[in-house]
């Protein structure tokens, strides 16, 4: 069995799904299970709305390998926006996929509400980081006498990934009790919280271990890497109450629904922080790593073993394309027009 993921990565900073996939792309190399070529895989791993014109196409040329759909959002959720985006991406899933991958079951939920038909063999599995980076190796201890050292990352300046909140933690804060530092992009200019350049998974990682609290106020954040990132460094999560935030946090801090919750939820953070430390139970990436591939090697020998050609899901894409478009551009009218 050899795995091909179809997705461009980039080095350095960069989004929680580019980091994630170049930890498996890793872990498929040791396994010895990754090839580079596309000719010579037996399943091709595709992600999200990414270079879905392409699989579309792949899919054609290539009936009998297994697609592997690690499906994201819903996007229009993240967005904001109409979700027609999300109505291609089920309609390519389910014309493409063999099997298809959520990453928290927040997603697989909503995904269902807005049209995801459930047909073909599914998991939830949770990402998780690299772990020669993200773990709690040389990592400082909380002490109670202390400032609480908070830390809050984000790769993206969408104002739906918490800026709101975080400017409400600026300007309402006690900062005698706490040192806030945010990396990343901000679309807003902090006050009293300290605000620094993204950094590389390695920085990151260091500047992590040194902070004893993550926050994160994302909405509709279906797998919160950087919250795993945190989180498998020794930090206490506060995350706004929403998305895959609650699955990945379980016992390990606190959920708020309002701002007006935030100081009352760090006091007890501050208080009890070694209790909600202990709590961590977040899978590594051995077994995150494991989990992929035993879903895929199920999902591949399904297939093989079918009598049929998949080609037969097969519809003429480029119709399916039109289609499409007609009704995003139908969206688009009502949404301008209010009808």
């Amino acid at each position: 069995m050899k795995i091909h993921i179809l997705f461009e990565m980039v080095d350095g900073p960069w989004g929680g799904g580019n980091q994630f996939l170049k930890a498996l792309k890793n872990y498929l190399l040791d396994e010895g299970v990754y090839t580079g070529s596309i000719e010579e895989s037996d399943i091709i791993l595709f992600n999200s709305h990414h270079s879905l014109d392409q699989i579309l196409e792949l899919r054609e040329v290539h009936p009998l390998k297994c697609f592997i759909h690690r499906l994201d959002g819903p996007v229009s959720l993240i967005r904001n926006s109409s979700p027609v985006i999300d109505q291609y991406i089920f309609k390519t899933n389910d014309i493409v996929a063999d099997g298809t991958i959520f990453q928290s079951n927040w997603s697989f939920k909503k995904s269902i509400q807005l049209g995801y038909e459930d047909k073909t063999p599914h998991a939830t599995i949770v990402n998780a980081p690299n772990p020669i980076l993200f773990n709690r190796i040389n990592r400082d201890q909380h002490q109670l006498v202390a400032k609480l050292r908070i830390i809050i990352t984000s790769w993206s300046n969408n104002m739906r990934k918490g800026f709101d909140v975080y400017q409400w933690m600026d300007e309402n804060l006690d900062f005698s009790k706490y040192e806030i530092t945010f990396y990343g992009n901000s679309p807003i200019e902090f006050k009293n919280i300290v605000s620094k350049a993204p950094l590389s998974s390695e920085e990151l990682s260091i500047e992590l271990k040194k902070s004893d609290v993550f926050v994160t106020a994302s909405k509709s954040d279906t797998c919160s890497n950087s919250l795993i990132e945190a989180l498998h460094c020794g930090n206490v999560a506060l995350v706004y109450n929403d998305g895959g935030h609650p699955e990945i946090l379980g016992s390990t801090g606190e959920k708020f629904d309002s701002v007006e919750e935030i100081p009352k939820l760090l006091e007890l953070i501050h208080d009890d922080w070694h209790n909600y430390a202990k709590n961590f139970d977040l899978p590594n990436f051995d077994q995150v790593g494991k989990q992929y591939m035993e879903f895929m090697d199920l999902t591949y020998k399904n297939k093989r073993d079918k009598s049929h050609v998949a080609g037969s899901k097969k519809i003429t894409w480029k119709l399916l394309k039109l289609r499409l478009r007609a009704n995003e551009l139908l969206a688009t009218i009502k949404n301008k027009f209010k009808f």
